[in-house]
């Protein structure tokens, strides 16, 4: 492949386009209405208009990114994540029109992304499963029967998709009719299949998820393991690798287990088997994401592996460039989604301008953005703005690195979910290990924001009162030239 299109936008466009820059290999980037002038568009060599803001007419529209292939050259497809990057129709109309896309078959996408058939299959290399049921339930009082016997709380899953839609706890059989018609309708309105199957609910879950490859070649290694457990609304937003809680024994056999899950079907390219992990340690396969992952990049920092790169040549028919024995951990990496979010408001999405958008630099720091100052963040898409990652040499430097960063990243305009993360940086749950995918359930309040905000205001207070005082000091006097105060002061 000497031309590749990347059917994506934002970060994840422009991570996809520096690594295939390196490798000598062009770019063609699609946009909407909405990302005429994304950063994106600027880097690649070329890009084509594909429609309207909205994404079902733009980005989900397969017709028009395979006829942006034609029309440019591209030999094949980088679909990043979300949007097409799953969808196994896509797949195939993609191998139908003799373009190859760089990740795995539609056969393997079609059996993965239903959880009912992903478990079936990864049930043949002998996977641990939390106890439930096997097939689509669809009759209620057979279905609370089966509940009756797996036994309270149990969890109501939808068989197709994820981020929480379609899901249900239920902690008694009263409740039972109730919350599974809500998981159907739900599930039946996001997904367009009603069907739902039941799990034993693990209290205190920790998500634990392994990074695969496999090849054409019948290669397949791991890369050992994400610790995705802090999340809010079923959907993650801080990241690390290594875990803090596996040891190597645990380690070894979720690796062997993610290897088999990628074998029961065959699998080509980069994928994510992902598990739930008990306060015992006990890990249970829950599915896999046929994909490249939003957190890829703490992967690629503690193993020196460019996973874009890797889905590249995988998909240009090379066999892996490293055996499983070449792998080792080296260091720590951590990674905050840095969303247009309202953590004070239930996490709502905002949306303005970036007034100030200023980034982090310096030792172990890693920014993958798609936004500069003065953007704005579009409605239609993912709210994310930027993934912080920060990487040490322990998880104690790497966190010391990202509140450092954290402190050092401006952004005004627009509420975002920095604060946030310096809130769980420096909790006594996530340092010491000891969380779950509760953690802000159980710990996070808007008050401990406004603690924050209210000691800037004290100093601003603090600052006037001496500056109109019958000394007068100057702002460099107190604060010194380089004062970040005395940059923002008109702010106050």
């Amino acid at each position: 492949m000497q031309k590749i299109l990347i059917a994506n936008r934002g970060e994840i466009a422009l991570r996809v386009m520096r690594s295939a820059r390196e490798m000598g290999i062009k770019t063609v980037a699609v946009y909407s209405a909405a990302d005429r002038n994304a950063l994106h568009v600027r880097y690649a060599d070329e890009a084509v208009y594909i429609g309207e803001a909205p994404s079902n007419q733009s980005y989900l529209v397969g017709d028009k990114i395979i006829a942006a292939c034609r029309q440019t050259g591209a030999e094949g497809i980088h679909p990043g994540y979300g949007f097409l990057s799953e969808n196994a129709a896509f797949a195939r109309q993609v191998r139908e029109a003799g373009l190859i896309l760089i990740g795995p078959s539609p056969e393997a996408m079609e059996v993965m992304g239903n959880k009912l058939s992903a478990k079936a299959a990864a049930m043949r290399y002998d996977i641990p499963m939390v106890p439930g049921t096997e097939e689509a339930i669809t009759d209620v009082n057979e279905a609370k029967q089966q509940a009756i016997e797996v036994g309270f709380p149990i969890l109501i899953k939808a068989a197709a998709g994820g981020g929480g839609k379609g899901m249900r706890i239920v902690d008694a059989a009263e409740d039972f009719e109730e919350q599974m018609q809500l998981a159907v309708s739900e599930a039946t309105s996001a997904f367009g299949d009603g069907s739902v199957f039941i799990e034993r609910y693990v209290s205190s879950p920790k998500h634990i998820e392994i990074q695969v490859l496999g090849d054409t070649h019948g290669n397949i290694v791991h890369l050992f393991e994400r610790d995705c457990s802090v999340q809010r609304r079923h959907q993650k937003v801080i990241e690390e690798a290594p875990s803090s809680v596996l040891t190597p024994r645990i380690r070894e056999a979720m690796g062997k287990c993610a290897v088999d899950v990628a074998r029961s079907v065959n699998y080509t390219g980069a994928g994510t088997v992902e598990f739930i992990m008990d306060e015992q340690l006990n890990f249970y396969f829950l599915e896999m994401n046929t994909r490249l992952q939003v957190e890829h990049p703490v992967t690629e920092l503690i193993t020196g592996i460019d996973l874009v790169k890797e889905q590249i040549r995988i998909a240009r028919g090379e066999a892996i460039s490293f055996r499983q024995e070449d792998l080792e951990i080296n260091g720590h990496a951590v990674e905050l989604r840095v969303y247009a979010e309202d953590p004070a408001n239930n996490f709502l999405p905002d949306i303005g301008i970036l007034q100030t958008y200023v980034t982090p630099k310096g030792p172990g720091i890693r920014v993958d953005d798609g936004f500069e100052q003065g953007m704005e963040i579009p409605i239609y898409y993912d709210p994310m703005i930027a993934k912080l990652i920060a990487y040490g040499k322990d998880r104690t430097e790497a966190i010391e690195r990202m509140l450092r960063a954290i402190n050092e990243y401006q952004i005004t305009g627009i509420t975002t979910t920095l604060g946030f993360g310096r809130f769980v940086m420096q909790h006594e749950a996530f340092t010491s290990g000891n969380f779950d995918t509760h953690f802000v359930k159980k710990y996070f309040t808007p008050e401990v924001l406004q603690t924050g905000n209210e000691d800037e205001a004290l100093i601003a207070a603090l600052v006037m009162e001496q500056l109109l005082s019958a000394g007068k000091p100057t702002v460099t006097e107190i604060f010194g030239e380089a004062s970040n105060w005395k940059k923002n002061r008109k702010s106050f």
